[in-house]
Parts: C-alpha cells; sequence; structure tokens
C-alpha cells in the first residue's frame, strides 16, 4: 500500500515557504501535524575522506538507499499518544525508552524515535558546515553566551538555578538550531537528554542495529532482539558476545576514571560508578584500532578541536543512549555528548525524546 506523505494544505505550505523547502509539515495516523526538518541524504566523503566514501549509514534502511530524512525539528510533546514535533511546547521528559519509543511508533508507517544513526548524521554534517549549536545549558540559557535565552516552562527567570528548567521547544535564538538558522532542528545541545534507537552497551560491549535499519518502524529494540550486532575492530559486524568485539572499559578501578575503548573489560562498574571524558578526549586502548564505523555514528571522536560534549558511561548491564546533554549540562552537552549510563527503564526530567520519519 502507497503512502502519501505530500498533499497541498495552508500550514504545510506556509511551513515550506517560510523555509525555502528546509522544513514541511508531515501528519500521523490521527491526522496530528509535525514539523519536520528534511535531512538530504550526503556521502562520507563530503565530510571527510579519511573517513571512508559511500553513502553515510543514516541514509540505508534495510539495504534501500534513502534520498532523505526527516527529522522532528523539535523535541517530542506528547498529545493522545503520540509525540508531536511542535513550537513553544514543554517537550515532554521523565519517560522510559520503550514508552517513547512506543509514542513515536504509534504515529503510523515510518515513523520512529530519531535514530543515532541519524543523529550522527546531523552532528556530522553541522562540524563539516563549520557551526555547533549552543544552547539551554545553564538554567534556561547558554553557560557561554549567557544572553542566549529560552522561554522555561516553570516561568523562572534565565540561569535562575532552581526548578525544572526546561526552554519550550525552538524558543531559543537561531545559534540553537542545528545550521544557525531558524530553519533548523531545534535544541539538539542541552535542554533535555534525548534517547537514541539502534545503539546500546551491554556489560561493555557496544552493540548497534547496522545503517538506519534501526528506523524501520517495526525493528525490534528489545533486549533479546536478533538485529543487535557487535563491532568488531576491522569494522564487521558480528554476533554480540564475540570475542575480540569492542568494548568500553574504564582506566579507573570499578568502572571508574575515563572510558578507554577496547576489546576486553578488565575495570567494570558496580552499577553505581561511571567512567567520562570529554568526548574528544575518549582514546583506545594500546594496540586497539578505532573503525571508522564508530566515528560516523559518534562513537569515537572524529576531531580532537570539539569544544562542547562529553562522554559518560556504565558498563554494567544493558545501557541505552541519550544525547545531547540537558539544561545544567553546562559544556557537557553538546552535539556530540553520549550519555551510556541508562537502562531502559530510567526515567529523568531532563531526558526526553524525538519523532523521526523515514520511508
Amino acid at each position: 500500500m502507497s503512502i502519501t506523505i505530500s498533499t497541498p494544505d495552508a500550514l504545510r505550505q506556509s511551513v515550506e515557504a517560510a523555509s525555502g523547502g528546509a522544513n514541511t509539515v508531515l501528519y500521523d495516523a490521527k491526522g496530528y501535524p509535525s514539523v519536520m526538518c528534511i535531512v538530504p541524504r550526503f556521502n562520507i566523503e563530503d565530510i571527510d575522506p579519511a573517513l571512508g566514501s559511500g553513502t553515510h549509514p543514516a541514509f540505508v534502511v534495510n539495504g534501500v538507499p534513502k534520498s532523505e530524512i526527516f527529522v522532528g525539528k523539535f523535541l517530542s510533546r506528547i498529545h493522545d499518544g503520540h509525540a508531536l514535533s511542535l513550537p513553544g511546547q514543554d517537550p515532554s521528559a521523565a519517560i522510559s525508552f520503550d514508552t517513547a519509543d512506543a509514542r513515536c511508533t504509534a504515529k503510523g508507517p515510518g515513523w520512529h524515535m530519531m535514530t543515532n544513526a541519524e543523529w550522527s548524521a546531523v552532528a556530522l554534517w553541522a562540524w563539516k558546515n563549520g557551526f555547533m549549536p549552543r544552547g539551554n545549558t545553564q538554567y534556561g540559557r547558554d553557560h557561554v553566551q549567557q544572553y542566549e535565552t529560552g522561554r522555561r516552562q516553570d516561568s523562572a527567570a534565565p540561569g535562575e538555578a532552581s526548578g525544572t528548567a526546561r526552554t519550550l521547544t525552538g524558543s531559543g535564538p537561531v545559534s540553537w538550531f542545528h545550521d544557525n538558522t531558524p530553519a533548523g532542528i531545534a535544541d539538539l545541545t542541552g535542554n533535555v537528554h534525548e534517547w537514541q534507537r539502534g545503539l546500546r552497551m551491554v556489560d561493555g560491549e557496544i552493540q548497534i542495529i547496522p545503517d538506519n535499519d534501526a528506523a524501520a518502524t517495526d525493528a525490534d529494540h528489545s533486549p533479546t532482539s536478533t538485529l543487535w550486532k557487535a563491532i568488531m575492530p576491522n569494522g564487521s559486524l558480528v554476533a554480540p558476545g564475540t570475542a575480540g568485539s569492542l568494548k568500553w572499559n574504564a582506566t579507573g578501578a570499578d568502572g571508574a576514571g575515563s572510558p578507554e575503548l577496547d576489546t576486553a573489560v578488565t575495570s567494570q562498574s558496580d552499577g553505581t560508578t561511571s567512567a567520562s571524558a570529554m568526548y574528544k578526549d575518549v582514546a583506545a586502548a594500546a594496540g586497539v584500532t578505532v573503525p571508522n564505523l564508530l566515528k560516523l555514528l559518534g562513537l569515537f571522536p572524529h576531531d580532537a578541536t570539539i569544544e562542547r560534549g562529553r562522554f559518560y558511561m556504565r558498563n554494567e548491564g544493558e545501557r541505552l543512549p541519550v544525547r545531547g546533554g540537558y539544561w545544567n549540562s553546562g559544556s557537557n552537552a553538546g552535539l556530540f555528548a553520549l550519555d551510556l549510563a541508562y537502562p531502559r527503564s530510567g526515567v529523568s526530567t531532563g531526558v526526553g525524546f524525538r519523532p523521526a520519519f523515514v520511508i
């Protein structure tokens, strides 16, 4: 059955006209609108030939290249059980991975929670174009450019270090949009962390769902899914638990210190300790080869000059990713920020999510 995603209507026409075609409006199974940013396909060599060549994984779903993906311009606000991308909303938070995921897939075929492959594509595109977005990283304002503010959902003043300082979606300046224009994707840095599909860590082992297959509406993200694959140092994908697969170890005792890419876990968290470092400073153990795939998926720094964003990890049990940072992360928030410390049942007022679409 074919799916129509573009029919004339006043809202869609006005959004497309105002953004020069960079944004559109898509409607879900209940007819609710979401404002979406269109991200055209690009090749890896367009970002950096040192990372390889061919289509970035975000634009390949179940072996089929896609000409574009649609990313929610705004963080999700749940209405009637559906995740909507609309301006001026208090983003929904304190929601588990599985519940957030279900609010996106409920929207119908093609709809899904944003994947890690999609996030990394946007991040690399922004880096290539020379702009790293700022955001709500200090209670309603940017922690460096403190004159950059958004409208707090709790009505407190920007910078007032109390309350729940989420800002209304898209209420910040253009520097809070991924391309430094009003047509960009809002609030990827700070405001709330964002759950991501298609990536997890199990007892330190890095596991992904290949390419952007995690974007398929019916993709199984359960703990026992057969879609999960581990990654070898040569970039090949293997069954989870394969000896020599890439893992996150810690440089300190009991899973503390800094994260270190390795092929074995010798320092594991007890479930309370964690390891962290600025994303740009994350390193591999001596003798461990870093495949380009990790850099393409925002799992290992491709550039040591990225100023913002921290990597946290707790290498015990299953840990699912949140990205971007939240309203009090300061310099730890950023487009390449990654937190692999949350279990899939984790909830926090500083963790939300974003819908995406591909067909």
